[in-house]
């Protein structure tokens, strides 16, 4: 079983379910199964786009290679679809060669995100780094709250103001104090407001200015958190968050929840933001580092179905 199978198990049983049906007692792959297939990929929510992008690499192959199996189609699928997610180097999470590495951590309420930051926190801590941790989404008294904690198990330090502060307040006396601390690494967590785009963009450029008084070339990241089972929705929020701020990778979490883990895929074509982390169940465990490759031979394991 590989580290990704949990969280794209539905995804992986949908998909082949749809294409199952039109492809037994085939000899080859007719039209049928070209829609078919087309159905499943926007049924997993790889979006319009990328589908049509997929469908028509396909029907190329298809007729120069004349692929006439599931088998065969599978894995043809998979290379077509690797080849959207960019090239095979594998996923540096973090670069220890700054210090502190100051990880801004974006994203709407309800995705997932400072359950993300406490699991980045445990993840860093097992790896001996010293991890300074600033609540900056002082609108959520439940997120400081359980910011505290996931510090606490991690054995971060933890910066907080009281309810309503300034949110770039917070984040330059985190990264202020991680400095004179001597931490490795620094996770901001920020309110997750959509509904005004423009306080978003402003709120984020006061913090990026603020921190970069301690370190100038801060933020090294903006991690910007989505949730694979909101589907198209997933998609709204790259696009906000992206004329927002320069977000520079991704986390998607609540996979092992979802029969939408085409939404990874489409989000990576579309956006071209590289994926850094999976989450892919609620233990502290279950962020995983990506593997494009391992990711997508799970997305489509013909195996588990047969």
């Amino acid at each position: 079983m590989g580290i990704f199978d949990k969280g794209v198990k539905k995804t992986n049983l949908n998909f082949f379910q749809k294409l199952g049906r039109a492809i037994t007692g085939k000899s080859k792959v007719d039209e049928d199964v070209l829609d078919a297939l087309e159905e499943a990929l926007l049924g997993s929510d790889m979006g319009v786009e990328t589908t049509l992008k997929l469908i028509e690499n396909i029907e190329d192959r298809v007729e120069k290679n004349k692929y006439v199996d599931m088998e065969e189609l599978t894995a043809l699928i998979r290379d077509e679809i690797a080849n959207l997610m960019g090239d095979d180097a594998p996923v540096q999470p973090f670069d220890f060669s700054k210090k502190p590495y100051v990880m801004l951590i974006v994203g709407v309420n309800g995705v997932g995100k400072t359950t993300t930051i406490g699991k980045l926190a445990a993840m860093l801590a097992k790896q001996g780094k010293k991890v300074v941790i600033g609540a900056a989404d002082t609108f959520r008294a439940a997120a400081v709250d359980q910011l505290s904690v996931w510090a606490e198990r991690a054995g971060a330090d933890i910066v907080k103001q009281p309810m309503g502060a300034d949110p770039a307040s917070v984040a330059f006396d985190t990264v202020k104090s991680a400095v004179a601390k001597g931490a490795d690494v620094v996770l901001i967590d920020t309110a997750g407001r959509l509904h005004n785009r423009v306080d978003l963009m402003n709120e984020l450029t006061k913090i990026r200015n603020v921190i970069r008084r301690v370190v100038p070339d801060a933020p090294h990241e903006v991690l910007l958190v989505l949730d694979a089972s909101t589907g198209q929705n997933a998609f709204i929020q790259a696009k906000e968050f992206s004329k927002a701020t320069d977000v520079t990778a991704l986390a998607v979490t609540k996979l092992d929840g979802s029969a939408k883990g085409g939404v990874v895929v489409g989000i990576v074509d579309s956006f071209k933001f590289p994926i850094k982390f999976l989450g892919i169940g609620e233990g502290v465990e279950d962020l995983k580092v990506f593997d494009k490759k391992e990711f997508v031979e799970d997305l489509f394991k013909l195996e588990d179905i047969q």
